[in-house]
């Protein structure tokens, strides 16, 4: 009698989606974590119906992970305890805020960042009714943003997925960097942290050539390869040490800053929180005087030459004549005829 034997790769019977998912799931709830050789072995599935049905479950919204283990093969898990959370839900309020949000990182268009929110925001859909969605759709229009000379990330696609799983799984990287007006340099770069600052992508974490942490511009990065190798994120670490006493993001030797807004601008100053160390001094003509101390002189000046001609550099003497020496530059750009 001849035995029965199934050829590898090939299932033994047909399966709906619906109980081969439901097969996949209790093998990946019933075990630690399982490669897709042992998923495709105990369903009895092709390998390639696993890869399609492990998408299908990540994007029903399962917390689906995928870990390389020592042996190299890449293991597939929930994370722990899922079950236990409770059903997520939200008051109108709420989606009105998540809407907000996502309309503020609109900036992201064609990056998988904006590919990840419009799945998130597609699970949302799906477990509304109908008159729910059409809803949804009138709040999303309640609460719409506007860029301004914002910076295109679609380019920057596949090198910001290799830069995401970095950051997600602590891997080193060499990437390589072009400065405006300078030769690409090649980094080992351990990445802590994605920052947003004035629509733009910054990459900040500890590089190995300086010995230092180190903030990147996404823009100028050229090149990115993860290395095997995985990190440990300093436990002492904070964002915040990326910039330290900085106005804006350049950091260096810090200085006070005192400033006199007129009239016809103080309001549009006194709105605002500038930097953590600021203090305010109100003028019975109706100006202040800002104090503060901080880093960065070319944002700095930048920023002050926004509020020409309602604002005077007070201190320090030697920001004070740089922005002069700017101004001077710029009358002397102007054209005699004018």
């Amino acid at each position: 009698m001849t035995e029965n034997v199934r050829k590898p790769g090939k299932p033994a019977k047909k399966y709906s989606q619906a109980a081969r998912l439901h097969d996949v799931i209790r093998i990946l709830e019933a075990r630690y974590g399982a490669t897709v050789d042992e998923i495709a072995d105990e369903a009895k599935i092709t390998r390639r119906t696993v890869y399609r049905d492990l998408g299908a479950i990540r994007d029903a919204g399962y917390p689906l992970v995928a870990e390389k283990g020592e042996d190299g093969y890449t293991v597939y898990r929930f994370i722990t305890g899922f079950k236990k959370l409770p059903p997520i839900t939200f008051s109108l309020e709420e989606l009105m805020t998540l809407y907000l949000c996502r309309g503020q990182l609109s900036f992201l268009q064609g990056t998988p960042f904006q590919d990840d929110l419009e799945a998130i925001f597609g699970r949302l859909r799906s477990s509304l009714p109908p008159r729910s969605v059409a809803h949804l759709e009138r709040i999303a229009s309640a609460a719409t943003p506007r860029f301004q000379g914002v910076r295109d990330y679609q380019g920057k696609k596949l090198l910001l997925a290799e830069l995401r799983k970095a950051l997600l799984y602590q891997y080193r990287c060499r990437l390589t960097y072009t400065p405006p007006h300078r030769e690409a340099t090649d980094y080992l770069f351990e990445p802590y942290t994605l920052l947003f600052f004035n629509n733009s992508l910054y990459l900040g974490g500890y590089a190995h050539n300086r010995k230092a942490l180190r903030l990147f511009l996404v823009d100028r990065v050229d090149r990115v390869e993860l290395l095997t190798e995985r990190f440990e994120v300093p436990e002492e670490y904070r964002a915040d040490d990326l910039t330290g006493s900085a106005f804006g993001l350049i950091e260096g030797e810090t200085f006070e800053l005192k400033v006199r807004f007129a009239l016809e601008v103080a309001h549009l100053v006194r709105e605002r929180l500038w930097h953590p160390s600021q203090k305010i001094e109100e003028q019975e003509d109706g100006s202040l005087i800002l104090s503060l101390q901080a880093s960065g002189e070319k944002e700095i000046l930048s920023w002050l030459y926004s509020y020409l001609p309602h604002v005077q550099v007070l201190e320090p003497p030697a920001l004070k004549q740089l922005f002069t020496e700017g101004l001077r530059a710029a009358l002397a750009n102007i054209s005699p005829s004018i």
